[in-house]
């Protein structure tokens, strides 16, 4: 394991700045968070007990999640996404942000959007705690974003390489491998 990016005090911080955006935004509104699985797990969980924090936020805040799937190998991506599991809420008129961990070539925000904006919400903006702006593939902008990742494969706080790491408390850089 690399370097670490991000402690957890720093993660907090910024999962707190976005509650408030967020609350700002979305003041006396119902609020559905949808988060995209596996990566948002932690931080659509934190998100939620921060905005239920915000003296003047949301109405109602209700957690949802969505599974995508296209990732491959260490710093690769496979095919175009897929869903994989879908929501269980009904989204058609809702306040929608999806949540995701990171945002770097954008593609399964992308792919999110395009399948609720079918369903109608009320409003739909996205959230992304950690922004790996140097890998987008296309013009793309989360409506929120949190802290900014340089080009490195980052494993912590719900970010994995083979489903391991996602645990950690800290962003860090993954630099090699180790066997068993």
């Amino acid at each position: 394991m690399g370097p670490r990016l991000y402690g957890p005090e720093e993660i907090l911080a910024a999962v707190e700045r976005l509650a408030a955006r967020i609350a700002a935004d979305y003041r006396r509104k119902p609020l559905v968070l949808l988060g995209v699985l596996k990566g948002a797990l932690c931080f659509t969980s934190d998100l939620a007990r921060a905005l239920a924090g915000q003296a003047d936020g949301p109405s109602e805040i209700l957690v949802d999640y969505i599974c995508v799937g296209r990732y491959g190998a260490l710093g690769t991506s496979g095919a175009k996404p897929r869903l994989i599991m879908d929501a269980g809420l009904p989204l058609t008129g809702a306040h929608i942000v999806i949540t995701d961990a990171i945002v770097d070539d954008a593609s399964t925000l992308r792919f999110v959007q395009a399948l609720l904006r079918e369903r109608q919400p009320a409003s739909l903006r996205t959230c992304a705690l950690f922004d790996k702006a140097a890998r987008r593939e296309a013009s793309f902008e989360p409506d929120y974003a949190g802290l900014p990742v340089g080009p490195v494969f980052a494993i912590g706080y719900g970010l994995d390489y083979k489903e391991l790491y996602r645990n950690l408390p800290y962003l860090a850089e993954l630099r090699e491998v180790k066997t068993v």
